[in-house]
């Protein structure tokens, strides 16, 4: 308790006690001066807590396979209703993941690149799925390319539905996915940024290492480019 506090909580005492008040006015010598209190050190104010970064959007994360330390890494940016794309991955694509990705010799990464409004709705539903379903999916549309995509009156998104159903997303979760602006815009801005950063026009486009090669291309072609013999 400091000095002014016990100075306050004694004066109902002295006023209670004249004898006393008189004893010390004729007592000539001076009252004694109570030391001068102390203010305390201001205290800083506490630094507010920076908001926790939001977390990243899984959905727009990063789709690849292969080793995160490998030699190389090599990115593909497709558009799912590009015919020479659909040709790599049924052609050129199982040699290079049994040879080279499944060897560690290379990390293949994939990159969206819709050159339509329909290559852009197969994009974001294949968006939709977990990660680990992305591939097979992928692979799925390009085989039945002809059924969902340039089928003469096919209802595509209906198409695309039953393909993804599948990969265990019902047609629900397809609408969702196709009404959600931030998927979409997602995708949008990675084709943005990959003309922005590998000057990519058409698809495929492939990036080998920094070495940007457009067009499909054989699996002897796609080696070379790797850096591994056939």
């Amino acid at each position: 308790m400091s000095t002014r506090r016990i100075l306050i909580a004694a004066a109902p005492a002295l006023l209670a006690a004249p004898g006393l008040l008189r004893a010390q006015t004729s007592d000539p010598a001076p009252a004694a001066t109570p030391p001068a209190e102390t203010p305390p050190a201001p205290q800083a104010a506490p630094e507010p807590t920076p908001p926790a970064a939001p977390a990243p959007d899984t959905r727009l994360t990063e789709r690849s396979v292969g080793r995160t330390d490998a030699p190389l890494t090599v990115i593909e940016y497709f558009s799912l209703t590009c015919g020479h794309c659909a040709a790599f991955h049924a052609g050129t694509w199982p040699q290079v993941k049994q040879r080279l990705v499944d060897t560690g010799r290379i990390r293949m990464v994939w990159r969206d690149f819709p050159l339509d409004q329909l290559a852009l709705a197969a994009a974001v539903v294949a968006r939709a799925l977990p990660p680990e379903r992305y591939e097979g999916f992928v692979s799925a549309l390009f085989a039945s390319q002809d059924r969902w995509a340039f089928a003469r009156g096919a209802d595509n998104v209906a198409e695309i539905a039953k393909i993804a159903a599948f990969a265990g997303l019902n047609r629900a979760g397809v609408d969702a996915a196709l009404a959600d602006p931030i998927l979409q815009r997602g995708i949008l801005e990675a084709r943005l940024a990959a003309q922005r950063d590998h000057n990519v026009n058409s698809t495929p486009t492939f990036v080998f290492g920094t070495r940007v090669v457009p067009g499909g291309m054989s699996y002897e072609r796609f080696a070379e480019l790797a850096g591994v013999r056939a």
